[in-house]
């Protein structure tokens, strides 16, 4: 019989290991997705590490509702908002820029020409400077490929809503390419 302390031990090392193993897994995508609201690398970095320790400290109130992913990436996702409203960030410019736009490129197109890379980063310059409300559904269905139903969850807003922001999104994408205006 296993005593309280071996007990928890335990409980603790399967922590350890499901965190290890999320990391791994979706470690990139978390930055990125951070990126995408904060476009600073060592903010992105900072607020990922901060997602992973409050994915340690309760992930005991999982409720498998949804699949650990789109849990991670919810948490994610409120992280990245509550940044953007705290004063810091109203009330603090910072110099340093990101560069996480080359990083995520290199990530999808490591042997692209540089023609490809151009154009690929120039559309996600754009993505990037859409507004919260397009960026946000466009890098969810296009970057990690979530369906419409599952944007509606990890959101928290209705299938039509997210299908109304890609039709907005893409059409600003358009028009920013075609006529140059956002």
């Amino acid at each position: 019989m296993h005593t309280y302390y071996e007990k928890t031990e335990e409980k603790e090392m399967d922590k350890e290991a499901l965190l290890t193993e999320l990391m791994n897994e979706y470690g990139n995508g978390v930055l990125k997705l951070i990126f995408s609201y904060v476009h600073q690398q060592d903010i992105a970095e900072d607020l990922a590490q901060e997602v992973f320790v409050k994915v340690y400290q309760k992930i005991d109130q999982f409720e498998q509702r949804a699949s650990l992913k789109t849990w991670l990436y919810r948490i994610a996702i409120n992280s990245s908002k509550d940044y953007l409203k705290s004063w810091h960030t109203k009330n603090v410019q910072t110099s340093k820029e990101g560069n996480m736009i080359e990083h995520m490129v290199d990530l999808r197109t490591p042997e692209s020409n540089l023609i490809e890379r151009t154009e690929e980063e120039e559309l996600v310059t754009k993505v990037l400077s859409l507004p919260l409300m397009y960026k946000e559904v466009i890098y969810l269905y296009y970057y990690e490929e979530y369906s419409i139903q599952e944007i509606s969850e990890l959101l928290q807003i209705n299938k039509n809503t997210v299908k109304t922001r890609l039709f907005q999104a893409r059409k600003k994408l358009k028009q920013s390419f075609v006529g140059g205006v956002n």
